[in-house]
């Protein structure tokens, strides 16, 4: 059993006025190919990189296998000089580790306080921010966040979704990315915005039957691209080279609709959030009914969410 695998549509040369109009309502997936991103596509080797931002302490994700795991948390927390951590994850093998030889390193910028900052290039990493052009297809007063990230070669991060739209920009290496429609949610096995299935390419049926019916959407971005990520879509990413990323987040429900307290652009909006804490509570009530009753009420009211709620396209 296997899934049927949709290439993500790559396109170039699409200016502002395009991607506006032609790509963003249609809110699929999309590479864009040959946008202006300024010198960092040549200048970010690994020594120019080590040299730009000196010995700052940057806070790490280290794994001992290539494949991280968020629900289990399958990985360690570090701290390094970024300089040393920018060898690090160029190097395959290591001298100095933490885990193992061939441990894997992850940096996923945050703010100066995690807890209440946003991720900003400009703030965090001032040196390299000078060598990126954000492409600026959103207005200035929605964008969010820009997380800076880089990853040792065969590195997987898990499939997640986030509640904001997203480029993800490719400065250096090849990543593959794997994504998932919002609508194949029942499929994916979720717990809070993250899949329980790891392992997307040999996926264990005996314990996920339904994630044979997600239909599987994917890309290889070199760098230079660009991906347009639509809130709400899954994606799984693997880095197949050590590599250099720019995310850029940015808000396209109003500004109001979104949790105050994230800082990571993966809270459930506030009235998505009420909405699964009433379903709760409603759940709860159905339990004083004997189980043929609380079966018949609840059928019942997977048919009026359906009713109401569901789109009627296939996506």
């Amino acid at each position: 059993r296997a899934q049927a695998v949709v290439p993500v549509a790559r396109l170039a040369g699409v200016t502002r006025e395009q991607f506006l109009r032609d790509i963003y309502p249609r809110r699929k997936p999309v590479v864009l190919k040959g946008m202006e991103l300024g010198t960092c596509t040549t200048k970010w080797t690994v020594d120019y990189l080590s040299q730009a931002e000196g010995s700052k302490e940057v806070k790490i994700h280290v794994s001992a296998v290539p494949q991280m795991d968020f629900l289990s948390k399958n990985f360690v927390y570090r701290t390094l000089p970024f300089d040393v951590f920018v060898q690090r994850a160029a190097e395959v093998k290591h001298k100095e580790y933490f885990l193992s030889e061939d441990e894997k390193y992850y940096l996923r910028s945050v703010g100066e306080d995690a807890r209440k900052d946003i991720a900003d290039i400009r703030k965090q990493f001032p040196v390299l921010a000078e060598d990126v052009q954000i492409p600026e297809y959103f207005e200035k007063e929605q964008f969010f966040s820009s997380v800076f990230r880089i990853s040792s070669a065969g590195l997987q991060l898990w499939t997640h979704y986030d509640v904001m739209d997203n480029f993800l920009i490719q400065v250096t290496g090849r990543k593959r990315v794997v994504l998932y429609s919002p609508q194949d949610a029942p499929y994916l096995y979720l717990s809070g915005t993250k899949s329980e299935v790891l392992d997307v390419d040999n996926p264990d049926f005996e314990k996920y039957p339904l994630f044979v019916k997600a239909k599987r959407y994917q890309c290889f971005l070199e760098a230079g691209d660009v991906l347009f990520i639509p809130a709400l879509w899954f994606h799984n990413v693997i880095s197949e080279e050590f590599g250099v990323a720019l995310n850029v987040f940015w808000k396209h429900l109003p500004a109001e609709s979104y949790d105050k307290s994230d800082t990571y652009g993966n809270k459930d909006p506030t009235a998505a959030s009420r909405a699964i804490q009433i379903l709760d509570r409603a759940l709860k009530t159905l339990e004083e009914l004997p189980e043929e009753y609380r079966d018949f009420y609840a059928r019942r009211m997977v048919l009026r969410i359906q009713e109401k709620a569901y789109r009627n396209d296939n996506g």
